[in-house]
């Protein structure tokens, strides 16, 4: 990727690649002398060319527009209209009811709406940090946002880069690019001229905007500021990167089309065929204004929003934090996930996973803590706690590392075994040559007080450590002749499984020695052995990845790290394609791989390949969209800068909350509180149960407002008064999708939840069979309704109120029996248990059995609703209607499940 310079008017010089030019060719372009740096004059026509070392913040949508867009739903202009029409006939009370039922669902959705994006005043800050430049020949302080290209800038260890740097003079620098490239441990850094068509995370010659120094020093030309930075770079993906809407979404968009559609063209045709029977235009608008109102199920958008909003607070407690509430449900619709390797199928810190010392190895996963250790292995550890820059110190009780993470684990390879009060003890440090990436080994010269002896230990690659050894010590601590060959293969078996290996040595000086030079170790040294290290698998998400891989979720590892360490962790965790081909590495494509793959090349290895390494940000971004190109809903995991435009573009952004960066973060969906796969999948069978719960909602819902338009359109076309009015109709809806409906949301996940193959996206919200139990419950609630209305005036010569007072009762009771069976779609009722998996369904029964009573017999109520107080004994009327349907509807369930039960053993006949 070559890094242009321009101006912020967008006309700028032909894109130069900085790293593939020597440091000279690289000041001249820039027209700048190292040790004068830029003139103050020089410095503000810059400025005023390239403009502020700083990225554009977005747009923020007001809390009105956010407000009003809530109303942005057919069935909710239907209400509006309903709403408006009411009070346009003089019928006052309906309309205020109608109109609270929709501002109502509007101030839940607003108040759950997530929070305006903050992706790119996150990348903005990045870049907000103080930087040493030489300008005028003298060495000053600048804000990071006044740096222009050719300015000369300082680094040293701690320092953030505020701007894209070509390096000029280096020493022993390393740069943390985690958050830019993905790379797992610190970049050792190097001014050489580099090939131009190298990778970004292989520019060693250059320091990014955004990443910080682990150690060392050096001077550095600015060769890119704000936009034209790899991260500005980065922060115009994000914010041309279009987010999708959820399936969840899409399909509640598609219902909600053809409701209005069905509910008006049956409203319309209502009226017209009353009008012509010579009923009374207002009479039948009225009526059609209760076929519209009941039809509409008025309490599915609040019910929905409090649905995901309960299952944030489910999720927390499984440490995901969720923060666009739609993706509460969008995560258990998730076909794909592609994750993250560092910190999140692994531990996030390197380990020594296993030793080579005496011609013995000695795996690390039990290390021999309490036993006497070979002489060989003791030395080969004291090499590698002397020989090191790292600490390890505990503070509040917990153990605290500082320094290169390499060398942590050598120092916790030592504790391991209990051993490192010991060696602090008998050892002191006189004098170091640190590492380099010239000499590639780093080397302490120690004392032994109680003998005055002096020794040198030295680590580096093993490849070079060889060449200056003369012999190899024994398994009893006797020097031996040195063998290389049988090392070196140790040594690159263990790379290709993608141990990061270090070689280990010492040399014996005479007692009046008191410092170290290169020219000291340039041979005569006995060989201790190797260490192999490695960022581990964690054990849980080895166990989640399995869970996923047997709901059906294809798990993908996406890093930026190398391809050969990639390789060895998907083996490690049990990471499989799609159609796994029996031996072998799971098959793996490089970032430069993937660049030259376009169309269906790239959607072919999208799916096929498990493992991608050395990935750049726009291939994650494009890995994502050719997954979704192909129909799959994509869950991304990510913590850096580099991560941001794929976190935003998935059906489900996930960032993690330890190590993620404010940038990751902000686009996100939700964020893992402790950055481990296990939480993801945690969150994915989470959110499979709140679909889950959300189907059984609307399978409960829908049969009531198909229930009450069935009674209402009969009763007209049959020539009797409405079984129900408007407001009751209302009143049914509402107050039952809130005490009786979302109790649902409650609910326990079924036992084989994460044995189930993800929902087809292409499919719809409702299934056949779900179809079939909607349409059955419909019509045995209108007929029940309809013909007790019709009963109680015959036989009891009750009055049109009294009558409409049973009626509702009846039909909210056919809801509270029915509720019991939508527990479960499947299990009967008799599985589930009431009181203890579920007592918030119990409870909302008897609060909406409480309220009818107040329905039926408070005065206020019966002005409101137009119902009137009945003798208790017609009570009983609406009990036995809503048992009656319990009943034909676990009837039905186990009918289905029977012939389910038959169709297996015969469907495993035929495949045999």
């Amino acid at each position: 990727m070559k890094i242009p310079i321009r101006s912020r008017d967008g006309v700028g010089e032909q894109p130069l690649s900085w790293h593939a030019m020597d440091a000279g060719e690289v000041l001249s372009r820039l027209g700048i002398e190292e040790e004068t740096g830029l003139a103050d004059a020089e410095v503000r026509a810059r400025q005023a060319r390239y403009g502020k070392n700083q990225l554009p913040g977005p747009r923020r949508t007001g809390n009105l527009r956010l407000l009003l867009r809530q109303f942005d739903s057919p069935l909710l202009y239907v209400l509006l209209g309903a709403s408006l029409l009411s009070f346009g006939i003089g019928h006052r009370i309906d309309g205020f009811l109608i109109l609270g039922v929709v501002v109502g669902n509007a101030l839940v959705g607003f108040a759950q709406e997530s929070r305006a994006e903050k992706a790119l005043w996150a990348l903005a800050r990045l870049l907000a940090s103080p930087a040493t430049v030489r300008r005028h020949g003298a060495t000053v302080q600048v804000p990071s946002i006044a740096l222009v290209p050719g300015d000369i800038v300082f680094l040293e260890a701690g320092s953030l880069i505020a701007a894209d740097l070509r390096l000029i003079r280096v020493r022993e620098l390393a740069v943390n690019e985690a958050s830019l490239t993905g790379e797992s441990v610190p970049v050792e850094k190097e001014p050489g001229r580099l090939p131009e068509e190298i990778a970004l995370p292989d520019r060693s010659n250059m320091a990014f905007a955004g990443t910080l120094v682990s150690r060392g020093a050096a001077t550095g030309v600015v060769v890119a500021t704000g936009t034209a930075t790899e991260v500005g770079r980065i922060g115009r993906l994000v914010a041309e990167t279009s987010e999708l809407s959820t399936p969840l979404s899409r399909q509640m968009a598609r219902f909600s089309r053809a409701s209005v559609w069905l509910i008006l063209t049956l409203a319309a045709l209502f009226f017209g065929v009353g009008v012509a029977r010579g009923e009374s235009p207002q009479e039948m608008f009225l009526a059609s204004v209760a076929l519209a109102v009941a039809m509409i199920p008025e309490g599915l958008p609040a019910a929905v929003t409090a649905t995901l909003a309960i299952g944030v607070g489910r999720m927390a407690k499984r440490r995901t934090i969720v923060r666009h509430l739609p993706a509460v449900e969008a995560i258990g619709s998730t076909t794909v996930i592609c994750s993250d390797k560092t910190g999140t199928l692994t531990e996030g810190r390197m380990r020594v996973m296993r030793i080579w010392a005496g011609g013995t190895i000695f795996p690390w996963s039990d290390p021999p803590k309490g036993r006497p250790l070979p002489p060989a292995l003791r030395e080969c550890l004291r090499c590698g706690a002397l020989c090191n820059d790292a600490r390890l110190r505990q503070v509040a009780g917990k153990l605290v590392s500082e320094g290169d993470p390499t060398e942590v684990a050598l120092l916790q390879a030592v504790r391991d075994v209990g051993w490192e009060g010991e060696l602090a003890e008998e050892f002191r440090r006189l004098d170091a040559i640190p590492f380099s990436s010239e000499s590639r080994w780093m080397a302490v010269l120690t004392e032994e007080p109680a003998s005055g002896a002096r020794v040198a230990y030295i680590k580096g690659a093993t490849e070079t450590l060889l060449t200056l050894c003369s012999g190899a010590l024994g398994a009893e601590g006797e020097t031996a002749p040195l063998e290389a060959e049988p090392i070196l293969r140790q040594a690159h078996d263990w790379a290709r499984e993608g141990l990061r290996v270090l070689a280990f040595g010492r040399k014996g000086f005479p007692s009046g020695q008191s410092t170290l030079t290169a020219s000291d170790l340039q041979d005569g040294l006995v060989f201790l052995g190797l260490q192999g290290m490695q960022d581990s698998p964690r054990p849980e998400a080895i166990r989640a990845v399995a869970r996923c891989q047997a709901a059906g979720i294809d798990v993908k590892m996406i890093t930026g790290d190398h391809l050969l360490t990639a390789q060895a962790i998907a083996r490690a965790i049990g990471l499989r394609p799609p159609n796994p081909v029996s031996g072998g590495d799971p098959p793996a494509y490089t970032g430069e791989e993937l660049a030259k793959l376009e169309g269906e090349e790239l959607r072919k290895a999208a799916q096929e390949s498990s493992v991608f390494a050395r990935v750049a940000p726009e291939q994650k971004l494009r890995l994502v969209e050719a997954l979704q190109s192909s129909g799959e809903i994509v869950a991304m995991t990510g913590d850096g800068v580099n991560d941001a435009p794929a976190l935003k573009r998935a059906d489900v952004g996930v960032a993690m909350g330890i190590t993620g960066t404010d940038v990751a973060k902000s686009a996100a969906d939700m964020i893992l509180t402790d950055d481990n796969f296990a939480s993801l999948e945690a969150a994915v069978e989470e959110g499979r149960n709140i679909f889950e719960n959300l189907l059984k909602f609307l399978v409960w819902t829908l049969p009531t407002n198909g229930g009450e338009g069935l009674i209402l359109a009969a009763a007209v076309f049959l020539g009797f008064s409405l079984p129900l009015l408007p407001s009751q109709v209302l009143w049914i809806n509402m107050m039952t999708a809130l005490l009786l409906g979302l109790m649902l949301a409650f609910e326990p996940k079924e036992p084989d939840l994460m044995e189930r193959p993800p929902r087809d996206p292409k499919a719809p919200l409702l299934d056949r069979p779900m179809l079939f139990r909607i349409g059955l419950v419909s019509f045995l609630i209108a007929g029940t309704g309809l013909f007790l209305f019709e009963w109680v005036r015959a036989a009891h010569q009750a009055s049109f109120a009294e009558a409409r007072t049973i009626t509702a009762n009846a039909v909210v009771f056919i809801e509270i029996f029915y509720l019991f069976s939508c527990r479960s779609l499947t299990r009967p009722i008799s599985n589930l248990g009431v009181f203890v998996s579920n007592p918030w369904v119990f409870g909302g029964a008897l609060a909406m059995a409480f309220l009818q009573f107040v329905f039926t017999y408070h005065p206020a109520m019966n002005r409101i609703f137009g119902t009137e107080p009945i003798h208790p004994g017609y009570w009983i009327y609406p009990i036995l209607c809503g048992l009656g349907v319990a009943l034909t509807v676990e009837a039905e369930k186990w009918l289905r499940r029977k012939r389910k039960s038959k169709a297996a053993p015969a469907a495993r006949r035929w495949s045999a």
